[in-house]
This record gives structure tokens, sequence and C-alpha cells, in this order.
């Protein structure tokens, strides 16, 4: 009998690690958007999410975009924010100093893309 429910608590174990190293949203300060123009030093396209980082207030900075799947859904590529390409984001920070940034709008040139 107990054989069964070690099994099962470790099968449920290597589920709950996953999700537990994920980010949660309320880690950023919503009450104060924050809009920066730059481009992009590198870039993952990529699930969960597409992630990048960009040179921003003299820090290398972390920033957290959507499910690559949301993204093309919406009409913004891969193309169009390979690093060097200039765009505007507009997102929130991390409330504890964190060096890193979640996106909620891309503009490039002209073309807005929400992503949340």
């Amino acid at each position: 009998m107990r054989f069964p429910m070690l099994i099962a608590a470790a099968a449920l174990a290597g589920i709950a690690v996953p999700v537990a190293a994920h980010h949660g949203w309320s880690s950023y300060d919503e009450s104060k958007p924050v809009t920066l123009n730059g481009s992009f030093a590198e870039l993952s396209w990529g699930n969960p999410h597409g992630a990048a980082k960009m040179r921003w207030k003299g820090k290398l900075w972390d920033v957290i975009l959507a499910p690559t799947s949301r993204m093309e859904a919406r009409g913004l590529s891969r193309a169009e924010v390979e690093p060097g390409k200039r765009l505007r984001l507009t997102g929130y920070v991390r409330r504890d100093g964190t060096p890193e940034m979640r996106v909620e709008r891309v503009m490039i040139g002209e073309k807005t893309v929400e992503l949340r």
C-alpha cells in the first residue's frame, strides 16, 4: 500500500516544481507603467514565453514577453524584434528592484501590439 502512495507523491512533486519556478505577475508594479525606446541586446523566442535583454538605466534588464504563439497571432514576428531593431516597450518593472520588466505593449514604427 505504501509503494503506490510513494509513486503518486513523486509524480506530483515532479509536476509542481516547474510551476513553482515560474514567476507570478504580482511581483511587478502595475501602478507605474514605464515606456522606453531602444533595441534588444538578446532575444529568446520560445516557451513558456519570449524573453529578451535590453540596456536601460545603465543595467542589462531582463524583458519578459508574451508566449510566442500569442505574439504571432497578434501580428508580432520575431524578425520585427530581433536584436538591433528599434522599438518602444511599455510595461512594468519588478517591485523588488530586480532589473526585470514585464512588457504589455510593443510599438514598432506606427504598429502597436498588445501582449496581454
